[in-house]
């Protein structure tokens, strides 16, 4: 199955038990890949997080019942996964900008999320250069910090200027920006600024030792401004028309060589399919 069925699948999936407890593993599944990657290319290709859209979609759902059947407040909310009339109330005047009591009323204006379709259209056209490496295992020491899938792009970058500013290159002078344990509940994973760590140095406090095991790795290279656009494209472009290769691990490395041109490169875990 290839990367953009596999996307499809996962939203049918979401549709189909939008009145459950979705659990963010089982949708990842359905794409076959980790809850990690497909969060990360789900915020990097929608614009949005899948806790929004999931919660956006529930939303809608209730407006819709709310405004066209005689079912009771308290009902709906507890049947698309609130605890509570409050939190619900809420979630829905956030999302809609009426109460869902005031959603009952004739002409009551309510917003909709519809669902996501993927529709494939002509992109690309312009070469990626990568390469396929097989590495050994190492281990790094840096600094980790979590962030949301949704908002990384902003503060990352200002994760770096903060490390460097309070000093933290005469520990860590930035070899690597790895990505990396995900929370599958939530968007959040953590991201760490790293060296890589021989075991006879003192961790000063505040830092952490991470092993990164033996992998093959896509490694596509790039540089420093147009990191984010080439992640992007690897999402949009590459990773659908892959063939070979499928996603193995549940982390990615930025690995910045340090030179005047500001080279990097962009590592994300493979096999075989």
């Amino acid at each position: 199955m290839d990367w953009v069925q596999g996307i499809q699948n996962a939203i049918f999936y979401i549709e189909d038990n939008i009145t459950e407890k979705l659990d963010y593993e089982a949708i990842a599944k359905q794409a076959y890949v980790s809850s990690f990657h497909f969060q990360r290319a789900f915020s990097i290709l929608c614009g949005f997080t899948l806790g929004e859209y999931i919660r956006n979609r529930k939303l809608t759902l209730a407006g819709m019942e709310l405004s066209s059947t005689n079912a009771k407040v308290i009902d709906v909310a507890l049947k698309y996964g609130y605890d509570s009339p409050d939190s619900f109330a809420k979630a829905f005047a956030r999302f809609h900008g009426i109460s869902p009591s005031f959603a009952k009323t004739e002409g009551a204006s309510l917003k909709s999320a519809a669902p996501l379709k993927i529709s494939l259209k002509l992109e690309g056209g312009i070469t990626m250069d990568y390469r396929i490496e097989t590495k050994e295992a190492f281990t790094v020491m840096g600094k980790v910090k979590p962030f949301d899938s949704g908002t990384s792009y902003t503060e990352i970058p200002q994760f770096w200027g903060e490390h460097f500013k309070n000093g933290g290159a005469q520990h860590v002078c930035g070899m690597f920006g790895i990505c990396f344990n995900h929370k599958t509940d939530s968007a959040l994973f953590n991201y760490m600024i790293a060296d890589t760590y021989s075991g006879n140095k003192e961790i000063p406090a505040g830092y952490e030792t991470k092993e990164i095991p033996a992998k093959t790795w896509v490694v596509f290279p790039t540089v420093l401004s147009e990191l984010q656009n080439v992640n992007t494209k690897i999402w949009r472009e590459w990773m659908p028309n892959c063939r070979e290769y499928e996603m193995d691990g549940d982390f990615n490395i930025e690995m910045y060589t340090g030179d005047e041109e500001d080279n990097c490169e962009i590592w994300f875990p493979v096999r075989k399919k």
